[in-house]
């Protein structure tokens, strides 16, 4: 049953989706990977979960949603930014319908990627299956507030895209198929264009603001980390130096497509080196750890490795950068978020 957070925050009026949508962005409109993944595998078959305990701990009501993190993840608080709700529902999360969805919805699925080949790693949603789930929704958007409220809500909408980490470390350097066929800098080019092709069917749905965000400093993982015992435990800098390069033709890319598309108004916001200076100079942020993670021993747990049962999970996740190898803390997906919510309100408020 839905508790009083989803009554109150999620159960909206038509009147109030109305309103809603004469704002400059009504909705904020989520794809990607785990990092911004709402709780879309919740649904589905696969390994790679959280909707159990720790995770959840510090999100409203201490509720394991599905949200790879101990509480809010980035898009929760661009969309409280933007007045939105605080929190973003998964879309295929039966607890909420089209009233919930038609201020934000989350189509994210942890574990995908930009290549097929990656979501079949742990058999999550492939990146195009999300634009399928996207059109399901338009449909029912429109049925649901009318054509014209539901084209304008589309149009106007904040698109989230964050993604890619899963195709380097998921699939290209863990299995030979792609490095036979492709060195990294090639590799990167087969993603940038199916980045590209999304992107454009996308536009040609209603799409017209779109934030992209690019890879994180993926060297620095609590699980890269780990398995780098020759160089310390340290950070991988070829992990680092890859993102980098790839975050470059993701801005090339945008900068093409905003001069391509009509009407598209298309943004970089690359969280890289602010992440980096989070894991880097930790103190600084507040932070007490940043080279393993709270959940278990902090060195290769996520998902049902990171167990409620486990005697090493910390008590206060604000210390440490990492909740679990692979995913950051809430505390650290506010700063981050923090970073990047002054640029995007500028941009499309």
């Amino acid at each position: 049953m839905p508790n009083k957070f989803n009554t109150l925050l999620f159960s909206f009026p038509l009147l109030l989706v109305f309103s809603c949508a004469a704002a400059k962005v009504p909705a904020v409109i989520v794809f990607g990977d785990s990092s911004v993944d709402a709780g879309n595998n919740n649904g589905i078959s696969t390994v790679l979960k959280s909707n159990f305990q720790p995770y959840g701990r510090d999100f409203y009501g201490g509720r394991p949603t599905g949200r790879f993190c101990n509480g809010r993840i980035p898009p929760d608080f661009i969309s409280e930014a933007f007045g939105l709700k605080p929190a973003i529902p998964a879309y295929l999360d039966p607890m909420y319908n089209m009233s919930d969805f038609a201020t934000g919805v989350c189509f994210a699925s942890a574990g995908t990627g930009y290549d097929n080949a990656t979501s079949n790693v742990l058999n999550v949603i492939p990146f195009w299956k999300e634009l399928e789930y996207y059109k399901d929704y338009q449909r029912k958007l429109r049925d649901n507030v009318g054509k014209r409220m539901g084209n304008e809500i589309i149009r106007e909408a904040l698109y989230l895209m964050s993604l890619g980490t899963n195709d380097f470390l998921e699939n290209y350097y863990i299995f030979p198929t792609r490095r036979i066929r492709f060195t990294v800098s090639q590799y990167q080019d087969f993603l940038i264009v199916h980045a590209e092709n999304f992107i454009r069917e996308l536009h040609g749905l209603g799409a017209r603001k779109l934030s992209l965000t690019g890879l994180p400093p993926m060297g620095c993982l609590p699980l890269e980390r780990t398995t780098n015992v020759m160089g310390g435990n340290e950070c991988i800098e070829d992990y680092n130096n890859v993102a980098v390069e790839f975050n470059r033709k993701l801005n090339g890319m945008v900068a093409k497509l905003n001069r391509e598309l009509p009407g598209m108004h298309m943004v970089s916001a690359n969280a890289y080196d602010i992440f980096y200076q989070i894991i880097t100079k930790p103190s600084t942020y507040g932070f007490e750890v940043s080279g393993v993670a709270c959940c278990s021993t902090g060195t290769f747990e996520m998902s049902y490795l990171c167990s409620k049962s486990n005697p090493f999970t910390c008590p206060d996740a604000n210390k440490y950068v990492f909740w679990d190898a692979f995913h950051p803390t809430e505390k650290t997906n506010k700063i981050i978020s923090d970073h990047l919510i002054p640029f995007l309100l500028a941009t499309f408020s």
